[in-house]
C-alpha cells in the first residue's frame, strides 16, 4: 500500500505506542484520525503533531473504545471529516487484574469491534476503497504469564481473532488485509500499573519479578513498533501475519505450522 494521502485511524493514539504509530504514518503522508479516551493528552498530542504537520492531517475524537456507541460514532466522524477510511490500528490497551472485566472490554472486545466497524467502511462489496488493519496484541499473546492471567488471555485472543478474520478477508475477497503486531516490553504507561494495587490486585506481589525480566528483556521504544506498523502497511502480500517485535532480534514473525486444511490444498 502507498500510504500517501490514506486515511488512518488509531486507537489509544494519545500517548505511547498509538502516539507513535500516529506520528510515523503522518510522516509517511497520511491523513490520521486520533482516538483516546484521555482528552487532555488527546488534545496535547494532536497540538504536538499540528506543529508538526498542520492542522489539517489530524482530527482527535474523545472516545472510549470500550462504549460501542462511542466507538461508532468515532469511525463516522474521522470518515465524515476526510471522506474516507483506509487503515484502521487497533492500538487501545490496559493492565487491570482486579477489575479484569475492563482489560477483557479494552484490550479484546474493542479490538473486535473495531476491526469489524473498520470492516464495514472498508470491505469494497461495501463501496470501501479496501485497506489494512492492523491489531496490537503482545508477547503475551504467544506465552503464559502467570503474573497478568487476564491480560495475556486477552492478548491470546487479539492474535485467535485477527488470524481468523484474515482468512475471512482472503476468501471473502474483501479486500482488506489483516495482522497484528506482538511487541516485549515498551517503554509506555502501562508498564507503571505494574506498581499499583488498584490495577494489580492479587497480582501486586509478583511486580519485582516483572521488574526483573524487564530489565532482562529490556524496553522497546515506541518508535520501533511504529517502524513494524509502517513495514505491515507497505508489504501487499502480508495477511494473518503475527509480527513479533524484541530488544534481541528486532522486528520478525512468528512462524506456524501449516494448518492441516491448508496443506492438503497443497
Amino acid at each position: 500500500m502507498h500510504l500517501e494521502d490514506k486515511v488512518a485511524l488509531v486507537t489509544g493514539a494519545a500517548q505511547g505506542i498509538g502516539n507513535a504509530c500516529a506520528q510515523a504514518l503522518l510522516e509517511k503522508g497520511c491523513k490520521v484520525g486520533l482516538v483516546d479516551q484521555n482528552t487532555v493528552v488527546g488534545n496535547e498530542s494532536k497540538n504536538n503533531l499540528d506543529k508538526q504537520f498542520g492542522t489539517q492531517r489530524t482530527i482527535f475524537i474523545p472516545c472510549d473504545v470500550s462504549n460501542e456507541e462511542q466507538l461508532k460514532d468515532a469511525f463516522k466522524k474521522i470518515f465524515e471529516h476526510f471522506g474516507r477510511l483506509d487503515i484502521v490500528v487497533n492500538n487501545a490497551g490496559v493492565n487491570n487484574e482486579k477489575n479484569w472485566e475492563v482489560t477483557v472490554h479494552i484490550n479484546l472486545i474493542s479490538v473486535i469491534r473495531g476491526t469489524y466497524i473498520g470492516l464495514d467502511y472498508m470491505k469494497t462489496e461495501n463501496g470501501g476503497n479496501g485497506g489494512a488493519i492492523v491489531n496490537i496484541s503482545s508477547l503475551a499473546g504467544l506465552m503464559p504469564v502467570p503474573s497478568q492471567p487476564v491480560y495475556c488471555a486477552s492478548k491470546h485472543g487479539v492474535i485467535g481473532f485477527t488470524r481468523s478474520i484474515a482468512m475471512v478477508s482472503k476468501t471473502g475477497k474483501y479486500g482488506v488485509r489483516i495482522n497484528t503486531i506482538c511487541p516485549g516490553f515498551v517503554n509506555t504507561p502501562i508498564l507503571q500499573t505494574i506498581e499499583k494495587e488498584e490495577n494489580m490486585g492479587q497480582y501486586l506481589i509478583y511486580k519485582e519479578e516483572l521488574k526483573d525480566m524487564m530489565k532482562c528483556h529490556g524496553l522497546l521504544p515506541p518508535s520501533l513498533i511504529a517502524e513494524g506498523l509502517i513495514k505491515i502497511l507497505e508489504d501487499d502480500t502480508l495477511n494473518g501475519e503475527v509480527m513479533k517485535i524484541t530488544t534481541k532480534q528486532g522486528i520478525h514473525f512468528h512462524e506456524y505450522s501449516p494448518l492441516p486444511f491448508q496443506a492438503n490444498k497443497q
